[in-house]
């Protein structure tokens, strides 16, 4: 089967929504702080954390959903320590969440010794995974059934949240305020909106949104937990979220980019094409995404 062919087959399709999931967790997580005027840059750290407590608490229970609740709480405690140092302590939030990333990717290697003696794969505890989801009727549609049907429930769930991301935004008193202390805070505090509250409020759910991403990585995508595992997709999401233009519809459709570009690089694997250069394609169509953005707003600022 040759490149052309794979590109086009149901299987494909499929890998990219398996692939797009974690990143569009955390870009909309990404969406969400932004708009708030917050840049959470720990979105990296906190899928990573969140990935490790899934896994060593559904091993502990025996029930991903146990699992899944370590994780998301594990995410929203991340942000609330972010929220505190760049709001209460005004640090400087890119650093701080570059603190946190750095305090993630030891931290979990520690705590993955402590738990299962292993510096690299959590192969030794019995975690969960969470379900698989086949949806009636639509399965047994050729080829349409078989992109649909068939993923992890979180898969869907992801898809879910770009309209209640979009809900949430734009159609709520609390999406106004995040809107309103995003685009001038100086002038929401003016009329009575708690801008550190709202930033509180919109940093928290950044990391809900993107812990589910990290849940996804461990307890869905794959059933164990190793070194490093989100290999980057934190940065990704913001990449997806920028070129998105902070839209929950423009950010899935970047990061579907961002899933097909991963699809791509799992089966040129397949191919005699030197490794290096396959794992490269994400971060390459990465670069290249926010160059052409980059300079698509440069152009509508010369216009102006």
């Amino acid at each position: 089967m040759n490149i052309i062919e794979i590109i086009f087959s149901a299987n494909f399709v499929y890998a990219i929504l398996r692939v797009t999931t974690p990143i569009l967790f955390a870009a909309l997580g990404a969406i969400v702080s932004d708009r708030a005027g917050v840049i959470n840059i720990a979105l990296e750290g906190t899928m990573l954390a969140a990935a490790l407590s899934g896994v060593i608490i559904s091993a502990l229970t025996h029930s991903a959903w146990l699992g899944l609740l370590a994780a998301l709480i594990t995410g929203v405690m991340m942000s609330i320590l972010l929220a505190y140092f760049s709001i209460n302590l005004k640090t400087d939030i890119v650093l701080a969440g570059i603190a946190l990333n750095l305090l993630a990717s030891g931290g979990t290697i520690f705590v993955l010794y402590l738990v299962a003696h292993d510096k690299g794969i959590s192969s030794s505890l019995k975690s969960e995974v969470l379900p698989k989801v086949t949806i009636p009727l639509i399965e047994k549609i050729p080829f349409l059934g078989s992109i649909l049907s068939g993923h992890n429930i979180l898969t869907y769930v992801a898809l879910g949240t770009v309209f209640l991301v979009y809900i949430l935004l734009y159609k709520t008193p609390l999406g106004l305020r995040i809107r309103a202390v995003g685009e001038n805070a100086d002038a929401a505090d003016s009329v009575g909106v708690g801008v550190n509250k709202v930033r509180y409020i919109a940093l928290i759910l950044s990391g809900l949104l993107a812990s589910f991403g990290g849940a996804y990585m461990s307890m869905g995508y794959v059933s164990w937990f190793s070194t490093n595992m989100t290999a980057g997709r934190g940065f990704i999401a913001l990449a997806a979220e920028a070129m998105g233009k902070g839209t929950p519809i423009g950010t899935f459709l970047a990061s579907l980019l961002f899933g097909f570009a991963g699809a791509l690089a799992s089966n040129l694997q397949s191919f005699r094409i030197p490794s290096e250069f396959v794992q490269m394609i994400p971060y390459i169509v990465t670069i290249v995404g926010l160059v052409i953005y980059s300079s698509s707003q440069a152009n509508k600022i010369i216009k102006k």
